[in-house]
């Protein structure tokens, strides 16, 4: 039926008649003359490179009208989409909660080419693919862990391709993806894991691709300069207060590393596997064999005080429980550095048993809780099936079976958690079928409980994998026994390639563990690096890094017999330095650098901490209390003569929320003064906000102020640059004490995302010549 209107809307005013139009916040739209009851079909149809490829995908794709007869096309489309797996058995409540899941798995990515094959590119380019599905929307750091390895099952044609995009998008843009969306790198959060789908494929037999160009780009990705990889290659670990998320940033950059080394060593490269799989171990660097955990290091020294339940900035969308268990390809080193595996078995039950909350930062996304475990996002999705690895399968089954019995329903908010683009679903699917890729890159599942009594995956080369569960229930979720092709089965892991070559994996369910099955050393599996070892960068003790009259000084070590040597002079140490022996006591302003040696393993990374001389006649009290999630060093940071760094989420900047910056600086003696200033971040993305305007006052006694300087704040408060800008004034005054009041911006205004919230003064540093 034709258009009775048509037109326009532009910046949200309608602009009727127009059929062409450019903006921002632009939308067309369309109307019918229409008589009561009747009914409209319209088509619609889409194309990122232009209208003509729109209009030929319409013809191709939808060329008649009907839309019963639509809707059925799409019904049997998706029906044998998700025929690849058939259920049997179970309730009709898990079946719908598995096919619903099944069903978001393959949601996306999104092809991403026309008809005729022409795409836009990461270089915004136009161009033309004969040789693969152009796909976009990927959520690497979400969907690497369980949705990729569970394609490398389902669908291996898709899976080569997916690596053959993301060569195109190296190819292209320079670099591999980290978040793409429809042709833009977003860069939206951490790690290289399109290294671990390229690894995960290749070591599984996908390769119908240049797998030297794929080995190039992942060595490429690994060793730039950004998002923390410099500090990250120079000091065998982030600092926390060099890259902001460097715990999760050192982390998951360990992990790819191991992820390059498996394709450089099956490719016959020893000189590259010999550089990444040191690499792989960099995560020792941040374990502080003290708590048990994964813990920040500011200044070459452990961040003191430290809770492993706060969400901070040193982590991505979690804290330290939920990531001192992220090293999935060395879980034998991990173990050892916890002094075995009844103390990592005990902080495993810990993670699940705790009663303590979560605290610190509200992230939104930390949801879906068992202790401190969270099922609602991703860091913490393999450390259910960790028990196996320290000889515990039976947990490992217990809990699997709970996260999937109470955090996925079928009622509204049956996930717990985003779904990120499949990979909360993909958990499910192939939990469910009773094992999950803990390590993508390597072959090996490790195995849960089944939560059907039959499944049959259907798989790409026209075999097919039959599972079956005796008297499985939610009772019933312990694992008797397991045969594999009829033989028994006692290994808690399977491989890749049994799966791959079709047969009949069959377990035996009771409602007690079997402690004897799958639980001895030769039956559980492992990651393992045993070989170009690294030895730990030693740790800086210091009670603050602020030198007044003298600063004692101590140098431990992480690792047993390890020889200490150290420099003053900011120079890295080797056997001619000065060697360890007792504490330091520093007077001036003095860069330390120290190393670790050990014999057969050589020298560890160096750890640099700086120190810096202050005058002590000068003190500040500050009237209102700051942010503990933001307190920039502590009061005297704001007159140490060491600025914020351009990112705030490195600690150097004091936040205070919903209240006023009022300080009163002691100089210690009536002075001259020629210059006040304070220097503040502007970054409203992330609610801070210039203050309203700054006083400065003087005074000879601290009791009556005369006012010296007023300074407006003269950034607009809508504008979401980012800016460090001191608001400054030159002034003519005599005086014993400073202060100094910052106006807090207030109430978030309706315009923004935080509308309601209260704004941050965030401030560094109070300067007065």
């Amino acid at each position: 039926k034709p258009f009775a209107r048509q037109g326009i809307a532009l910046d949200n005013k309608l602009q009727e008649g127009i059929a062409k139009a450019q903006g921002t916040n632009i939308k067309a739209f369309v109307g019918f003359e229409t008589t009561k009851d009747e009914v409209i079909e319209v088509k619609v149809a889409l194309s990122a490179v232009d209208i003509d490829g729109a209009l030929k995908n319409l013809n191709a794709e939808l060329p008649g009208w009907g839309f019963e007869d639509t809707r059925k096309k799409a019904f049997e489309t998706w029906n044998k989409e998700l025929s690849r797996i058939i259920v049997k058995g179970g309730s009709e409540d898990q079946k719908k909660v598995y096919y619903t899941a099944l069903y978001h798995t393959f949601v996306q990515p999104n092809t991403f080419n026309d008809v005729d094959g022409r795409y836009r590119g990461i270089d915004k380019n136009i161009h033309t693919t004969d040789c693969f599905t152009n796909y976009t929307v990927f959520s690497l750091w979400d969907t690497y862990r369980a949705w990729h390895p569970l394609m490398t099952i389902l669908d291996t044609a898709r899976s080569n391709d997916f690596v053959k995009v993301m060569l195109n998008m190296y190819d292209k843009g320079g670099l591999l993806p980290i978040w793409e969306l429809a042709a833009n790198e977003t860069y939206c959060m951490i790690g290289n894991h399109a290294i671990s789908v390229i690894a995960d494929a290749y070591m599984k037999g996908i390769r119908n691709y240049d797998a030297e160009k794929a080995l190039e780009a992942m060595i490429h990705s690994a060793t730039q300069n950004h998002h923390g990889l410099d500090v990250y290659q120079k000091y065998g670990h982030i600092p926390g207060d060099m890259e902001h998320e460097s715990i999760s940033k050192t982390l998951e950059y360990a992990y790819n590393d191991w992820c390059i080394a498996q394709v450089a060593k099956a490719m016959g490269k020893d000189s590259i596997y010999n550089v990444f799989i040191q690499r792989a171990q960099y995560y020792k660097n941040i374990f502080d064999p003290s708590t048990g955990f994964m813990r920040p290091k500011l200044n070459g020294s452990w961040l003191d005080p430290f809770n492993p339940t706060v969400i901070d900035w040193h982590f991505t969308e979690a804290n330290s429980w939920q990531y001192s268990f992220y090293v999935p390809q060395d879980i034998t080193g991990l173990y050892q550095l916890h002094g075995g595996k009844e103390n990592m078995l005990h902080k495993l039950d810990e993670l699940f048993e705790t009663t303590a909350p979560v605290s610190g930062r509200d992230v939104k996304d930390i949801t879906g809780l068992i202790g401190q475990y969270v099922h609602g996002n991703e860091p913490s999705h393999h450390a259910a099936y960790l028990f196996n690895f320290v000889n515990q399968p039976w947990k490992t089954q217990q809990w699997v079976r709970k996260i999937m019995d109470e955090l996925y329903t079928s009622k509204p908010d049956g996930l717990c958690g985003n779904e990120d683009c499949g990979q909360m679903s993909a958990w499910l699917v192939i939990s469910a079928m009773g094992f999950y890729p803990v390590a993508p890159g390597s072959s090996q599942y490790v195995i849960g409980t089944p939560w059907f009594p039959e499944m049959e995956i259907n798989l790409q080369n026209g075999k097919v994998f039959k599972i079956t569960a005796d008297k499985v229930s939610a009772k019933n979720k312990y694992i008797q026994s397991i045969q594999l092709n009829a033989a028994d089965y006692p290994y808690s892991y399977i491989r890749h390639e049994d799966i791959m070559k079709g047969g009949h994996l069959h377990f035996v369910m009771g409602s007690q563990p079997n402690t004897s099955w799958g639980s001895d050393d030769a039956h559980i599996p492992v990651t393992k690096i045993d070989e170009t070892l690294i030895l730990s960068v030693p740790v800086i003790i210091a009670a603050e890094k602020h030198i007044k009259d003298s600063l004692m000084v101590e140098i431990a070590s992480v690792s047993k017999d390890a020889e200490l040597f150290y420099t003053l002079d900011g120079s890295i140490p080797s056997h001619e330095s000065l060697k360890y022996q007792s504490p330091i006591s520093l007077t001036k302003t003095t860069t330390l650098n120290a190393v670790a040696f050990k014999e057969g393993v050589g020298y560890s990374f160096p750890v640099k901490s700086e120190f810096i001389k202050i005058d002590v006649n000068r003190k500040v009290d500050i009237k209102n209390p700051y942010s503990q999630s933001y307190h920039g060093g502590g009061p005297e940071a704001l007159i140490d003569g060491i600025r914020g760094a351009k990112n705030w989420r490195l600690g150097g900047w004091q936040g205070y929320q919903g209240t006023d910056f009022e300080a009163t600086i002691d100089l210690g003696k009536v002075q001259s003064i020629s210059y006040v200033a304070a220097g503040f971040t502007q970054d409203i993305r992330s609610w801070i906000w210039m203050p309203k305007d700054v006083t400065f006052w003087i005074s000879n006694d601290n009791i009556d102020f005369k006012q010296i300087a007023f300074i407006k704040n003269p950034i607009s408060a809508d504008d979401y640059e980012m800016y460090i800008k001191d608001l400054s004034a030159k002034v003519k005054a005599k005086g014993r004490y400073v202060r100094i009041k910052a106006t807090n911006f207030g109430t978030i205004p309706q315009w923004h995302l935080g509308a309601g919230g209260q704004a941050y003064i965030f401030v560094d540093e109070v300067v007065i010549e």
